[in-house]
């Protein structure tokens, strides 16, 4: 039973949510003696890492978005624009974030999120395994997480 003296409130505090940030991994940090190595890293921070395929002309065909984090690739979008799907292209975008991941940044391992109508297979054709299976994630929709181990 939540006691009286708290006063509930909802909405988007942007503020207040920078200071749970801060709290959390203030707590996570005193309670994990790797992550408490981490602070004051340069692996402690997350870092963007993007991969852009152009047309000649400028106009975007495909591209990832993703960040590392400690020794880790996050791929977070991977897209490739209908007409240009089919070349290799997602294929070659992959494998140079892949590539920039382990030579610039020292990750070891890759991790992404994927619905079962977007691209499992192609992931699993590039070495990535099924580690999370969620169910109606959204109401219908099967999700997956993958990771692969590089280098």
């Amino acid at each position: 039973m939540v006691s009286r003296m708290f006063r509930i409130e909802t909405g988007v505090d942007k503020d207040r949510r920078d200071l749970l940030r801060r709290r959390l991994r203030d707590t996570n940090t005193a309670a994990s003696g790797i992550l408490r190595a981490l602070r004051g890293t340069p692996s402690e921070r997350e870092r963007p890492l993007h991969v852009w395929a152009l047309t000649p002309t400028g106009a975007l065909a495909a591209g990832l978005v993703g960040h590392t984090w400690t020794t880790w690739l996050h791929v977070t979008y991977l897209w490739v624009d209908d007409i240009h799907r089919g070349v290799g292209l997602g294929s070659h975008l992959l494998a140079e974030a892949e590539h920039m991941a382990v030579t610039e940044r020292g990750c070891l391992n890759s991790r992404l999120e994927t619905w079962d109508f977007q691209a499992p297979g192609f992931y699993r054709k590039h070495g990535y395994e099924v580690v999370c299976v969620i169910r109606d994630y959204p109401p219908g929709i099967t999700e997956y997480t993958l990771t692969k181990r590089l280098g």
